[in-house]
């Protein structure tokens, strides 16, 4: 009897364009409401898009709108300096 291997859930970076396993990426959520936030857990409602843990990634992400585009909304400077501190607390707390 074989013990059956659970297939791992990936998803690509809309920074660098590599796909890694869905745990190793941060979500980034638009709500149901319109807000735009971290969902480091990936449990909240409403359309997602994934982002390496690496500020490097999130740079490429903004400057070339692909959150923008994953989303389907437009993301003003003050959500991207919200965004851009949460993913810096993240990173250091090393969730």
């Amino acid at each position: 009897m074989s013990v059956r291997q659970r297939k791992i859930p990936m998803r690509s970076c809309v920074g660098c364009g590599t796909q890694k396993p869905k745990k190793e990426l941060i979500r980034v959520v638009r709500s149901p409401e319109g807000e735009i936030s971290l969902d480091p857990i990936g449990k909240k409602p409403g359309r997602g898009a994934y982002i390496c843990p690496d500020p490097g990634c999130f740079l490429k992400a903004k400057k070339a709108k692909r959150l923008e585009r994953s989303l389907e909304c437009e993301i003003g400077p003050e959500v991207y300096d919200a965004l851009s501190s949460e993913l810096e607390r993240l990173g250091e707390s090393g969730e």
